[in-house]
C-alpha cells in the first residue's frame, strides 16, 4: 500500500535516492528501498515539506527519525540478504524497519519509548510492512528469545557496546553500531567465531541516546 503518495513526493524521492549515491551509497537494494518508502508518513504532515531532505527531524518522545544518508549508510553496512533475520535497536517512527522490510528481511525490533511503540505498531501495518515481531522493552539486552541474528543494528547512539548484542549474532553476523557519547563513532564488529570479533570503524556521526533500563 502506498497511501497519500503523489507524483510529487515520488519525484523528490528520486532526487534523495540522487543526493545518496553522490555521498557514496552504491548498494542498489538500499536505493531501492529508499526510493519505494513514502518517508513523508513517518512524520507530521506539517513538516512534509522537510521529508525528503537528506537530514533527520524530530518525531517527539525527544527522538528523531534518523537522517537518510544514515539509515542507507548503516542498512549498507549490514550487508543482508531477503530471508536473514534482523535485529533492530531502537524501532524509533518505523522508518528504518520499513527499510530492512523492504530488504525482504525478517525484522525483529525493540523499542524502549511506549509512545512511539504503539504508533509504530499501529502504523507499519497500515502502510503495508510487517516486521515479525515489535517488542516494547529495553535494547540494551537484546532479544535472545529469536536469536541469532544475521544482523543487528542499532539507531541510537550508545555509550558502550551491550554484550548481551555481541552474543546473539550468529557466525559471520554483523553487528552495526554507534559508539559513543555526546557523538558516535559508527561501529561494525563480525562475528568470527564464539570467541573472536573483528572490529571496523567509519567515522562520526551524531544519534539521540540509547536508553536502558535501569531498573
Amino acid at each position: 500500500m502506498r497511501a497519500k503518495d503523489t507524483l510529487k513526493q515520488a519525484g523528490k524521492r528520486k532526487q534523495l535516492v540522487k543526493v545518496l549515491i553522490d555521498k557514496g551509497i552504491k548498494d542498489k537494494k538500499v536505493l531501492e528501498a529508499i526510493n519505494s518508502i513514502p518517508r513523508h508518513l513517518f512524520m507530521d504532515s506539517s513538516f512534509e515539506d522537510h521529508a525528503y531532505q537528506d537530514k533527520a527531524f524530530p518525531i517527539g518522545a525527544d527522538q528523531t527519525i534518523s537522517q537518510p544518508y544514515t539509515v542507507a549508510f548503516q542498512s549498507e553496512l549490514m550487508e543482508v540478504k531477503s530471508g536473514d533475520k534482523v535485529l533492530e535497536i531502537g524501532t524509533g517512527s518505523g522508518y528504518q524497519t520499513a527499510v530492512l522490510c523492504e530488504l525482504g528481511t525478517k525484522v525483529y525490533s525493540i523499542e524502549r519509548q511506549k509512545e512511539l511503540f504503539k504508533k509504530a505498531k499501529l502504523f507499519l501495518p497500515k502502510i503495508g510492512y510487517r516486521p515479525k515481531q515489535l517488542i516494547f522493552g529495553d535494547g540494551y539486552k537484546g532479544l535472545a528469545e529469536f536469536a541469532p541474528y544475521k544482523a543487528i543494528i542499532v539507531t541510537a547512539g550508545a555509550p558502550y557496546v551491550p554484550k548481551p548484542l555481541l552474543s546473539q549474532l550468529a557466525i559471520g553476523g554483523r553487528l552495526v553500531i554507534p559508539v559513543g557519547e555526546n557523538a558516535q563513532i559508527m561501529t561494525l564488529f563480525i562475528r568470527k567465531s564464539e570467541t573472536q570479533f573483528e572490529k571496523h570503524e567509519f567515522g562520526e556521526f551524531r544519534f539521540v541516546p540509547l536508553l536502558e533500563d535501569k531498573n
